[in-house]
């Protein structure tokens, strides 16, 4: 099983950045190795189209506004739950497209080879004014993300 680890959010943008916090964190703490991929996507979501390719199972971290829940709550959905039903616009404008927008292209374009285990990290964060820090309840709560995959790959990952 090859596992792909995917961080998405603005770095100048305070708590926007959250999944990239949390993909340096997994770099600090996981070994090298060809199973796991740890992939620092910003906010280009339609690499996403060409990062899945290959691997069966995919993790994505990143921010989420308005959720109605206090700032640093955690969410773990499946990729099922987020993606947004692709549109058939023949002039999708690729610079603008979301990462569960491009998930849905993905499925539409891999077919057979989409990874069926797909989950999604959601954060919910508040500020995103222009700054390089995140919050301590967001910083805490990506730390709380950060154990949870780490327990997720050793439960799944074959030693």
């Amino acid at each position: 099983m090859k596992t792909a680890i995917m961080g998405f959010g603005n770095p100048v943008r305070s708590d926007d950045a959250i999944g990239i916090y949390v993909i340096e964190q997994l770099r600090e703490k996981l070994p090298e190795t060809e199973r796991i991929n740890i992939f620092d996507m910003g906010t280009a979501a339609f690499e996403v189209l060409f990062g899945l390719k290959g691997h069966s199972k995919i993790i994505l971290v990143d921010a989420v506004l308005n959720s109605n829940e206090p700032v640093g709550t955690v969410f773990k959905v499946p990729a099922e739950e987020v993606m947004k039903a692709p549109q058939d616009d023949p002039l999708v404008f690729l610079h603008g497209m979301k990462w569960d927008q491009a998930l849905s292209y993905t499925k539409k374009i891999l077919r057979d080879e989409y990874p069926e285990d797909i989950q999604v990290y959601l954060v919910a964060i508040e500020n995103t004014k222009l700054e390089v820090d995140l919050s301590d309840v967001v910083r805490k709560a990506g730390d709380k993300v950060v154990q949870h995959i780490l327990e997720d790959l050793n439960q799944s990952i074959p030693k």
